[in-house]
């Protein structure tokens, strides 16, 4: 039964409409048309500008036959069109998959015939791999090359259409419509989850307005910020800041490629305020040769997910002038959930107190409704005493709708009416989380996933080789790394190289192990390898 507020107050187009991140880029084209939005090299554009190219796209896309729920893959370095691919897409009703540039011919070629790709767009820098992948899969879509001038190597073209013309076929005034739900999906990631088989973690409209929202809040962005690329944006659409920068009508600087030199550079030039990476971006700009540091103009706001920044390094940045905040999600929550929360009373603490402080996972993001650690099997909260190991789950708005065509797995991701992010942790007694372990030995390297599962299975298959287990190694410039403990069979010879080589003929570079070690693996009785031991041992190497 209804209350007197639910009688003759019902909703209607004037009091409810869908949430969708298409609605900041609208509003920002119309209230500052003038500021500048992207820069890339020596180009800009204005919001008045993007706002037309993005319609232009999605006109395009639109005439080419794209519809409600037809997937558009894109293949692209850090620049403008992949900007405007965030919004082109979903304003002609599409769902955008952004394609991870580090991946090899034959997960790309899965990429595209799982997501039924109807139209690809390529920079010619992947042109290579892509015309591989095309090759592989059964997905026949209409293909577009990007031609950048920021790019200055070579490519192939392999559609009939290259970005820009195919922009001019576009309406600048197109008249987009808003999603008939906030519920419809607006992007397609994969990842490579647990067991190395890549699952389409799907996006909707709805949660990617409010983390987008989230971000500005929670990173302090304030209006017209200076955002720096170092972030891949195929990465959980660039952690949602793609769609963020239009909230605060800030411009978007981007990158093709992540180097000390041109970071500093940028920086310098632009007044960048903000920007986001893994370790490996901190270790880019704390390793830089003294010729390519220049000095900041001011504090930069620098966020980071993957394993928490040792100690020294955490010390370094905020030397060289960068304010570093931990942040923690999955593929599955839109990217950074939880933020670190930093507490003005901590600045007293001693360093090494500090440290701990900052090595957390921290506190849910204010649009996710519940962030805890739970025993996964009475799915009760284990106590708050910073010590007893559970599951991280999360609950909110901002995870997924769930995994593209897997039922399977996307009832076991949500059991008992939580997120299971697979991650081990603890819950301090102020509420902050803290990642003791991957239960699935997911490796984070350079802010990448990689299932030691997956790099096993390469190994297995090479024919000298009678046991094998991979664990993550810390590394100072990728966080983790993989590393590999080998038994061979007897009689049989390989050197690191070489098992090094077979890897790299079957996984992505980044993916291999970069440490090899031949010892006998310790096992229970059971005959279970035993990796908590092998960890240790990785982590003296």
């Amino acid at each position: 039964m209804g209350t007197p507020y639910d009688i003759d107050l019902d909703r209607n187009a004037a009091n409810f409409q869908p949430l969708t991140p298409l609605s900041f880029l609208a509003r920002a084209g119309e209230v500052y048309p003038d500021v500048t939005a992207i820069i890339h090299g020596a180009r800009s554009w204005t919001y008045r500008e993007f706002y037309a190219r993005a319609k232009r796209l999605g006109s395009a896309l639109s005439r080419r036959g794209v519809k409600r729920g037809d997937t558009v893959s894109v293949m692209f370095a850090n620049t403008p069109a992949l900007i405007e691919a965030h919004y082109g897409v979903p304003m002609a009703g599409g769902v955008l998959n952004a394609i991870n540039t580090r991946l090899d011919a034959a997960i790309i070629a899965f990429t595209l015939d799982h997501a039924d790709t109807k139209v690809l767009i390529v920079d010619r820098e992947y042109s290579k791999v892509m015309k591989e992948a095309l090759a592989r899969a059964r997905a026949k879509p209409l293909v577009i090359d990007y031609d950048d001038p920021e790019f200055a190597g070579a490519g192939e073209r392999l559609g009939g259409i290259e970005y820009e013309e195919f922009l001019r076929q576009g309406d600048p005034d197109f008249a987009w419509h808003m999603p008939a739900d906030e519920w419809d999906a607006i992007s397609l990631n994969y990842t490579s989850g647990t067991t190395g088989d890549p699952k389409g973690v799907v996006y909707h409209h709805r949660g990617a307005y409010l983390l987008a929202l989230a971000n500005a809040v929670t990173c302090g962005m304030g209006r017209h910020p200076v955002y720096l690329w170092t972030l891949p944006m195929f990465h959980c659409n660039g952690w949602c800041f793609t769609w963020t920068l239009s909230v605060v009508a800030g411009t978007h600087v981007c990158l093709r490629a992540v180097r000390a030199g041109p970071i500093f550079d940028a920086i310098a030039a632009h007044k960048v305020t903000h920007l986001c990476g893994a370790p490996i971006v901190m270790a880019t700009l704390l390793n830089a040769a003294p010729q390519e540091k220049k000095p900041l103009p001011h504090v930069v706001e620098f966020a980071t997910a993957a394993a928490p920044p040792p100690e020294a390094v955490l010390a370094a940045m905020k030397a060289a002038g960068f304010n570093v905040t931990h942040l923690y999600g999955l593929t599955e929550t839109y990217g950074p959930a939880s933020i670190n929360d930093w507490h003005r009373e901590w600045d007293a603490l001693p360093a090494d107190q500090q440290a701990e402080k900052k090595a957390r996972q921290g506190v849910r993001y204010p649009v996710l409704e519940a962030l805890d650690v739970l025993d996964p099997e009475t799915m009760r909260p284990v106590p708050r005493d910073g010590a007893t190991l559970g599951e991280v789950m999360f609950r909110g708005n901002v995870v997924m709708k769930g995994y593209l065509k897997n039922k399977p797995s996307t009832d076991a991701a949500f059991a008992g009416g939580w997120f299971h992010s697979g991650d081990l942790g603890v819950i301090h007694p102020d509420g902050y989380i803290q990642l003791k372990d991957r239960s699935k030995d997911i490796i984070i390297s350079g802010g990448e996933n990689i299932s030691s599962i997956e790099v096993e299975d390469a190994l297995y298959k090479h024919p000298a080789i009678a046991a094998v287990a991979v664990v993550a190694k810390p590394d100072a410039k990728w966080g983790e790394t993989p590393c590999a403990f080998v038994e061979l069979k007897p009689g049989a010879k390989a050197t690191a190289e070489e098992l090094i080589a077979w890897c790299r003929k079957h996984l992505a570079a980044y993916k291999c192990p970069r440490y090899v070690v031949f010892a006998e693996i310790p096992k229970t009785s059971t005959g279970k390898l035993q990796k908590f031991k092998l960890r240790e041992l990785a982590k003296g190497l």
